[in-house]
């Protein structure tokens, strides 16, 4: 590696060091030598193919959701309120079929008791909104940020998120509204300021957060009994979560309805406050205290899929505030993986702007064949086995579907097998025809 210092190192430089941190599991100590020799070897893998080049075999990344709860007899809503159940039953999924799969399981833990002490209101989860054994999450679609309060947003969008956003969301935090700016504590009498501590709301307030701070100690602690050693079957690496602005505004503050009106009545004030957004997504991952072992940014793209809105208004409102973000983060080293859900066809020729090996496009239903012919040299490719095959399909179609994947987006490298994306109750067999698929047609001949 080079003995450059960090700042004086190019994109390139930064994002390698990262990489050979991750094949080096970061410092930490592996279970065997057996199990590091298998770790580097997958994770050697999947360097090469976000590099676009070709790695050893095609690398596959199994959709194996909440199969591991059903298996042994665990609703969803007990996975998200019972973590030693939880654990338990991923424990006996790794020993019985790690091997075969390749793959560790964890608990994808959702604390259901902290959403329900802070009354968490723009979610449905098992047991609240929805069935017990149903789906983990459902939106539910709002205005949260109105839109006379644009300008309160983008002037202070802390004190907006703290005394204003928080409290709607959270029904718990609703006492902050009796709050005033907390920029507004200048001198000792401003201390006056924190008289609403005095007031019985408040209190029971900061008393649940406290049972907040002790049920994540809970989690935390039922976690910790899933280490012991490096696994050799490495998961997916570390890294942050962001969210592209324009889904930042259309998904958590203004609504679907809200931000598609704001693109023709409210243009300027839009494009602010995207901006505003888009520098507060970037200070917010490049000052995380994990930021030295981080490798990648994973982005769910919401609204830009294909029909939520025009070319020219992607270009205008959605491409230019995520290009922003994605730039400061490659020029961290940080890959970007871009979850796109829905289509993106008639967005792939707009979409290649960055370094080579800088990008992952993980496509959900977009025609696999041109994302090849338009991004395959510069970009990683995943997906798309459509998740509803792995849901209600044969083995036979599943792997015949993988094997087409794999030899014509898999052609050269760059490319890892996956499902569209992860749904609810998979089917083993379909999970086991994907591990097959890989394993008799996804080696490279060198």
């Amino acid at each position: 590696m080079t003995d450059k210092k960090w700042e004086d190192m190019t994109p390139e430089e930064k994002r390698a060091q990262r990489l050979d941190r991750w094949l080096n599991n970061y410092g930490n100590k592996f279970a065997s030598e057996e199990a590091e020799k298998a770790y580097k070897t997958r994770v050697q893998r999947l360097i090469d193919v976000y590099n676009v080049e070709e790695p050893d075999r095609v690398p596959v990344n199994l959709p194996v959701g909440n199969l591991p709860l059903k298996m042994y007899g665990i609703s969803t809503r007990t996975g998200i309120y019972d973590y030693e159940k939880a654990l338990e039953a991923t424990t006996k999924f790794n020993e019985e079929y790690g091997e075969e799969l390749e793959y560790t399981a964890a608990p994808f833990i959702i604390p259901g008791r902290v959403l329900d002490l802070l009354d968490y209101k723009i979610y449905a989860w098992p047991g609240h909104g929805i069935a017990e054994d149903g789906t983990s999450w459902q939106y539910i679609e709002g205005e949260y940020m109105t839109a006379d309060e644009y300008d309160d947003f983008i002037l202070d969008p802390s004190d907006f998120w703290i005394r204003k956003y928080m409290p709607r969301v959270f029904g718990t935090l609703e006492p902050m509204k009796m709050f005033q700016p907390f920029t507004n504590i200048t001198e000792n009498v401003h201390v006056m300021q924190f008289m609403p501590l005095a007031m019985p709301p408040v209190q029971e307030m900061l008393q649940k957060l406290l049972d907040v701070g002790k049920e994540y100690q809970k989690m935390m602690e039922t976690m910790m009994k899933a280490g012991g050693g490096a696994s050799s079957f490495s998961g997916f690496m570390g890294g942050g979560f962001a969210k592209v602005p324009f889904d930042t505004i259309g998904d958590t503050l203004r609504g679907t309805t809200g931000i598609m009106g704001d693109m023709f009545r409210r243009p300027e004030k839009l494009l602010k406050a995207l901006d505003v957004v888009a520098d507060l997504t970037i200070s917010t991952i490049l000052n995380s205290p994990n930021i030295a072992n981080m490798t990648t940014v994973m982005y769910p793209l919401h609204k830009g899929a294909d029909g939520w809105m025009s070319q020219e208004a992607f270009d205008t409102f959605y491409w230019p505030p995520m290009k922003k973000v994605m730039n400061a983060f490659i020029k961290e080293g940080l890959m970007q993986t871009l979850f796109a859900e829905g289509s993106y066809n008639t967005r792939l020729e707009h979409v290649n702007d960055f370094p080579r090996g800088a990008v992952t496009w993980y496509f959900d239903r977009t025609d696999m064949s041109q994302a090849k012919k338009i991004l395959g040299k510069d970009c990683c490719l995943q997906g798309n086995v459509p998740s509803s095959m792995i849901v209600t399909g044969t083995p036979e179609e599943t792997k015949e579907y993988c094997r087409n994947l794999i030899e014509t987006v898999g052609k050269g490298g760059g490319f890892i097998l996956s499902s569209g994306t992860v749904s609810d109750n998979p089917k083993l067999e379909n999970i086991q025809a994907m591990m097959a698929a890989v394993r008799e047609y996804g080696f490279y001949k060198k």
